[in-house]
């Protein structure tokens, strides 16, 4: 045990010492209501000490994040969220974008905050095309990606669509993902291999 891990435990049994004396001083006329609040402190405390523990755990499962396994050979491997989607962070044009990894989508489909956000001049764009979604017929504009990046991969020039509509994700479709020559969902996870 380190100086510093004393000194605290020190400071934790005095605090902790105050405080038992303060509930007898304040208490002595219902001793019995007196080890009531303190059994109840005392849970909160360890409740406290479990949660700080064990936060990275909690984190790891509450959002999970995605990780590049196996270096440049191998691939990215990305977490089920709890809401039983894939969610994947791209580098578009320098600017970390969340996508929704979507293989019933065609395309690469970004919302309006999204292409702003790399960089992409929305109020020049021509609304000409259109998509069909769960929503119905929407209008989309044609863009291009000057880079896309995940992970230890790079494209450039990526073809992509603006939505006119209001969307909550970027989907990332098939245009994008026929990239990797392996994607492959198993045990809640779904690995894309180049």
């Amino acid at each position: 045990m380190s100086g510093d891990q004393i000194g605290n435990l020190i400071y934790l049994v005095l605090l902790g010492g105050v405080l038992v004396s303060w509930f007898f001083v304040q208490g002595r006329a219902s001793l019995g209501k007196t080890m009531q609040q303190m059994a109840a402190w005392a849970l909160i405390f360890v409740g406290v000490i479990a949660v700080f523990g064990l936060w990275s755990d909690i984190r790891g499962t509450v959002m999970p994040q995605q990780m590049v396994v196996g270096g440049e050979e191998g691939g990215i491997e990305l977490p089920r969220a709890p809401d039983g989607h894939y969610y994947v962070t791209l580098q578009i044009n320098g600017t970390p974008t969340r996508f929704v990894v979507d293989t019933g989508a065609t395309s690469v489909v970004l919302t309006r905050s999204a292409a702003e956000r790399a960089g992409i001049d929305v109020d020049s764009l021509h609304f000409l095309s259109a998509a069909m979604t769960a929503n119905g017929k929407v209008q989309t504009a044609p863009v291009t990606l000057d880079t896309v990046e995940l992970g230890p991969f790079a494209d450039q020039r990526v073809a992509a669509y603006l939505n006119a509509g209001d969307m909550q994700n970027s989907l990332l479709g098939m245009t994008y993902l026929d990239r990797y020559s392996s994607l492959q969902i198993s045990g809640g996870k779904m690995v894309l291999q180049r």
